[in-house]
């Protein structure tokens, strides 16, 4: 078994969500004995934004860039990390409404028409096993939930879980710790309802 372990936070070792991430691995090493990680640094080791020069190597133009060409590599073994996944976890912080652009770059490796998904005659088809278990820990400064009076600026959750389910990604779980800016006391209570949640989590 293996699981994909990603983490896209700038915030290091201050981070809620990769302070979460690693207490979810941690309780799937605990479940599944023997299991193989695989960690992913996005925020340490991003991948370039696409470019022409991206969409001209896939057409077929020979790259010549040093630096292109070793990118392109890097989205290689996304796409092949995530087809060889069981597990996915993704620690997710909310930035400016929605996902940081290290992650997002990384959504842009592995959402690949006739690789992760195609178009059939009934519509976009998700490529990807339902099998799989993706979780997410979630970081957010304030409150989104549903029923709030921000709740109509999160695209952060919603956006993740609508891009994993596109692929055939349906078994999502949103482990979350939002209103963190809210002072010192609110954000021990929201990690450690997190954490909670966390525990909780069974095989």
């Amino acid at each position: 078994m293996k699981l994909l372990h990603i983490d896209s936070s700038v915030l290091g070792a201050g981070s809620a969500s990769r302070a979460l991430s690693a207490d979810i691995v941690a309780r799937q090493v605990k479940l599944h004995s023997g299991i193989d990680v695989v960690y992913r640094d996005l925020a340490a080791d991003a991948a370039l934004h696409l470019s022409p020069a991206h969409l001209a190597a896939w057409q077929g133009q020979a790259v010549n860039d040093a630096q292109l060409g070793a990118d392109l590599t890097k989205g290689g073994a996304y796409m092949q990390e995530l087809f060889d996944a069981d597990i996915i976890v993704i620690g997710a912080p909310m930035y400016n409404f929605s996902i940081p652009s290290q992650l997002k770059a990384w959504i842009d490796r592995v959402v690949v028409a006739g690789k992760t998904f195609r178009y059939g005659a009934n519509g976009p088809e998700g490529l990807l096993t339902g099998a799989k278990k993706v979780f997410i820990a979630s970081s957010r400064g304030n409150v989104y939930t549903p029923g709030s009076p921000t709740a109509p600026f999160e695209h952060h959750e919603s956006y993740l879980t609508v891009i994993l389910n596109f692929i055939g990604l349906t078994d999502v779980t949103v482990v979350r710790a939002e209103g963190l800016a809210f002072g010192p006391e609110a954000r021990e209570a929201a990690m450690l309802k997190a954490r909670e949640r966390i525990a909780a989590i069974a095989a």
